[in-house]
Formats: structure tokens, sequence, C-alpha cells
């Protein structure tokens, strides 16, 4: 399964972090974490960075990852993140849980009424 999102105003390093958290808190363990960042060539000033993060599930034998995240993007722009994920190791209600954290996190304010 993948999953696409594109965000505008959202610090890559931040998205990197949250996905790098959220995900651990679903019971896995970092196979590879990288990040990279990147001057514009029109703008020195302005940045643009890379990320890659692997997952593989907590004690599992053989080390199969269950997910990767590429992240692209610049806290001025838009950063868009892809998430391959394999269900079998990674299933469906984890892959709610990650996808609900980063909604509540990056989504639309929403005032609640009592």
């Amino acid at each position: 399964m993948q999953i696409k999102k594109t965000y505008q105003g959202v610090n890559p390093e931040l998205l990197y972090d949250e996905i790098r958290d959220f995900t651990l808190k679903q019971g896995t363990v970092i196979g590879e974490a990288k990040l990279e960042t990147y001057s514009l060539p029109s703008e020195t000033s302005s940045f643009i960075s890379r990320g890659t993060l692997t997952f593989k599930i907590q004690g599992e034998s053989g080390g199969k990852e269950c997910l990767r995240a590429h992240i692209v993007g610049s806290a001025k722009g838009e950063t868009k993140v892809m998430l391959d994920i394999n269900e079998e190791l990674f299933p469906g209600e984890k892959i709610n849980a990650l996808q609900n954290d980063l909604n509540f996190i990056f989504g639309s304010y929403e005032v609640k009424h009592r």
C-alpha cells in the first residue's frame, strides 16, 4: 500500500520527526534514518530537505521492512510525503493510528464546542 500526502507550510524536518515518533509508537524499530538539506540554486537562503525513514517490526526475525517514508519539501512551500507500507507486517489498525496522529498534528484547525 502506498499513501501520498502534500502539506503546505509544514517544516519537512518536523514532519520527519513526527512520522518517526508516531511509527515507533506502533511497535517498530528504525532500520534506516537519513535527513539531508540542500540550498536552492536560485536562493541560497532557502532550503529543501529530503528524508528517508525505514521501519521494521520489533523482534521480527529476518528484519523485513514494514514501512518506508520518503519526505521532500521546504518549510516555505510544500512538503510531500510518501509512505510505502507492507500491510502483512504493518496491519490496517496501525496504518489508521499513524494516519490519525498525522492528521491531528498537521490537519486543519478545528474548534470543538462543548
